[in-house]
């Protein structure tokens, strides 16, 4: 199956075919940093993370540029409202950015352009919109002229009267049309500014991701990505900027995803119920709140509730307990010459077949404009082959039989499919858990021993005992057949 994505601006999945395959030019608005980030956009981070490391997984060589907005008018009313400096308050929140997408398993971008190192360009762009006529100069303020781009809207599927009609539309009189928006701003008293043409000032928004987009990947982009709420103004300004100064399809491909609401309601400051990343991860280990990020269709809204946090909580710890569990009934077979390395590494016909319907269920859901919903369950689907089958090998063992190769290949073989696949979806599998050092290890398997001791004397009270204890202390004890493993609480 090909590889659709529905694209934002035709409104219709398309089969994805990069200008240049197998490389792929992608591009996703960064953060503005004047705060911390909240859980809405936390979520455009994660599913455009996944995106790029699917892309990769299907063997495509991904550019992935993700910038920075460093100066802006949040991050200007912030510095005066602290009394510090722009660039004090974009230092400071640009490191938050970067510690929180790190402890949500978000690959480094391959760039991460600051919008202050990119002036000289800006300046250089504006111009040459100025001299094809497509933007005018007003009293040090340049404005992108909408009439000289007839395409203006498309992407949004806006039309101009209505547009100008509508009550958010800010009216300057000095602009030739209420929709004309700012390339370049004139600085005002206490700004920040620099030295152009048109005097002191400083870039408009807009222009930013156009000029650092372009800088390292060329005219035509093959993915851009960001939230649904920069459809409109943002990127109908970004593609009308763009096309006018080059002549060429600025995007080939935009991914757009769903609102995130907070118990279904719309996130917002009026509300008060903007949730920051860190007080969730302060709830929330950092892979349950991505999983619980991708559980629906990025395209889909997604509510955030107790109810929800607490049901991928659980989701992820079968995951989890699924992979850890699996290992370590393996090891005990080895351990205890019921099975060979040998007869774990044969792999037969039938073994590949099933893997192969397995690994296929998963890049079906993917491949249909990366529906993580379905490929999540994918991974559940081996989950529930893996329980049969360490049941099915239990029960050969509680019956003093050595368990079969085949079975026990198998079960290795979906073990190893499944974290595979819960890779490109980019969780970080909790490493075998380890001790501090081997006295430690020692002491909790006496305690272990004293525990099968106690169970076969009858002494059930003590031998529970000692599990609470351990219990307490993060240690679950899990009862097989073929002995007891342990393991920290996740």
């Amino acid at each position: 199956m090909a590889l659709v994505l529905f694209n934002t601006f035709t409104r219709k999945k398309e089969e994805f075919i990069p200008l240049e395959p197998p490389y792929v030019r992608m591009y996703n608005c960064g953060p503005t940093v004047y705060d911390t980030f909240h859980i809405g956009n936390a979520r455009n981070f994660v599913v455009v993370d996944v995106i790029r490391r699917y892309l990769m997984y299907k063997g495509y060589k991904v550019k992935f540029v993700q910038n920075i907005t460093d100066i802006d008018d949040k991050i200007i009313a912030r510095a005066q409202q602290e009394g510090a400096s722009t660039e004090e308050i974009a230092r400071r929140y640009t490191e938050y950015y970067f510690k929180y997408i790190n402890l949500l398993g978000i690959m480094p971008a391959d760039e991460n352009p600051r919008a202050t190192e990119f002036i000289p360009q800006m300046i250089e762009f504006v111009q040459k919109l100025v001299q094809k006529n497509s933007a005018y100069v007003v009293d040090g303020d340049v404005f992108f002229r909408i009439k000289s781009y007839p395409h203006y809207g498309e992407l949004s599927g806006k039309k101009l009267d209505d547009l100008k009609k509508g009550a958010r539309v800010d009216v300057d009189p000095r602009k030739e049309d209420p929709l004309d928006f700012a390339l370049w701003k004139s600085a005002k008293p206490g700004e920040p500014y620099w030295e152009s043409p048109w005097g002191k000032g400083r870039p408009g928004w807009h222009i930013e991701c156009s000029v650092m987009s372009m800088a390292h990947l060329g005219e035509t982009l093959d993915i851009h990505s960001g939230g649904i709420d920069l459809i409109f103004p943002h990127h109908e300004n970004e593609r009308a900027q763009s096309e006018s100064l080059t002549n060429k399809q600025f995007v080939r491909y935009w991914l757009h995803n769903g609102f995130l609401n907070i118990e279904s309601q719309k996130m917002s400051k009026s509300l008060g119920n903007i949730l920051t990343i860190d007080s969730i991860l302060e709830q929330y280990d950092p892979e349950v709140v991505r999983y619980f990020l991708i559980s629906a269709h990025y395209r889909h809204p997604l509510d955030y509730s107790q109810t929800n946090l607490r049901e991928a909580k659980s989701a992820w710890q079968r995951l989890v307990d699924s992979t850890i569990t699996t290992d370590e009934i393996i090891r005990l077979l080895l351990k205890d010459g019921s099975i060979r390395e040998s007869d774990i590494a044969q792999m037969n016909e039938t073994i590949e077949q099933r893997l192969s319907t397995f690994r296929s269920q998963f890049e079906q859901a993917m491949d249909d404009d990366f529906n993580t919903a379905e490929a999540i369950a994918a991974l559940f689907n081996i989950v529930g082959e893996i329980n049969t089958l360490r049941e099915n090998i239990n029960q050969q063992l509680k019956n003093g039989h050595s368990p079969e190769p085949g079975k026990v290949s198998y079960l290795s073989a979906l073990n190893k499919l499944l974290k595979e696949l819960i890779g490109v979806l980019g969780f970080r599998l909790p490493e075998k858990p380890t001790l501090s050092s081997e006295l430690t290890d020692n002491l909790i398997r006496i305690l272990v021993d004293i525990r099968q001791k106690a169970r076969q004397q009858k002494l059930f009270e003590f031998a529970d005992m000692i599990r609470s204890r351990l219990n307490e202390l993060g240690i679950v004890l899990e009862d097989h057949p073929q002995g007891t493993i342990w393991k920290f609480k996740q």
